[in-house]
C-alpha cells in the first residue's frame, strides 16, 4: 500500500473540515483523549484508532505573546495559547483586545477563519 492509497494525511483533513465550517479536534478511540495537532497516532497511547470530533470552541488563555510588525505587514498581534475544554492546547490568536493587552485566563471562544489557508482564531467572551 503507498500513501497515496491510505487517502489525505491528518493536516489536510483537518484543513478540509474548517473549509467546510467545523472545528475538529481527534480522540483516540483506546484511551479516550484528545489530540491537537492533527497526528496520525495517538500522543497519548500511540494507537491509531483516531477518530475527528467538532469542538465545542471554548477555551481559556494560557500563555500569550505581543510580536511587533511592521504597519505594512499588518502591524503588531498577539501568539496565544489556549487551553480547549477537549483538554488540548492550541498556538492561535485572541481578537478583541490589543495585542499586548490579551488576559492570561481569559475566557475565548473559537471562530474559523477562511482563505487560502483556513485556521481558528479565538474571540475574548465579554459576557
Amino acid at each position: 500500500m503507498t500513501l497515496e492509497d491510505r487517502g489525505p494525511g491528518p493536516d489536510a483533513v483537518y484543513r478540509e473540515e474548517l473549509l467546510a465550517g467545523r472545528f475538529t479536534i481527534q480522540t483516540c478511540a483506546d484511551c479516550g483523549l484528545a489530540s491537537f495537532p492533527p497526528r496520525v497516532f495517538c500522543r497519548h497511547c500511540g494507537s491509531d484508532a483516531l477518530t475527528r470530533v467538532e469542538a465545542s470552541g471554548h477555551g481559556v488563555v494560557y500563555s500569550t505573546s505581543a510580536v511587533r510588525n511592521r504597519p505594512d505587514k499588518g502591524g503588531d498581534h498577539n501568539v496565544s495559547l489556549v487551553d480547549l475544554a477537549e483538554g488540548v492546547r492550541m498556538l492561535t490568536r485572541v481578537d478583541g483586545a490589543a495585542p499586548t493587552e490579551v488576559p492570561i485566563g481569559a475566557r475565548v471562544k473559537a471562530r474559523i477563519v477562511t482563505g487560502d489557508v483556513p485556521h481558528v482564531v479565538f474571540d475574548l467572551v465579554t459576557e
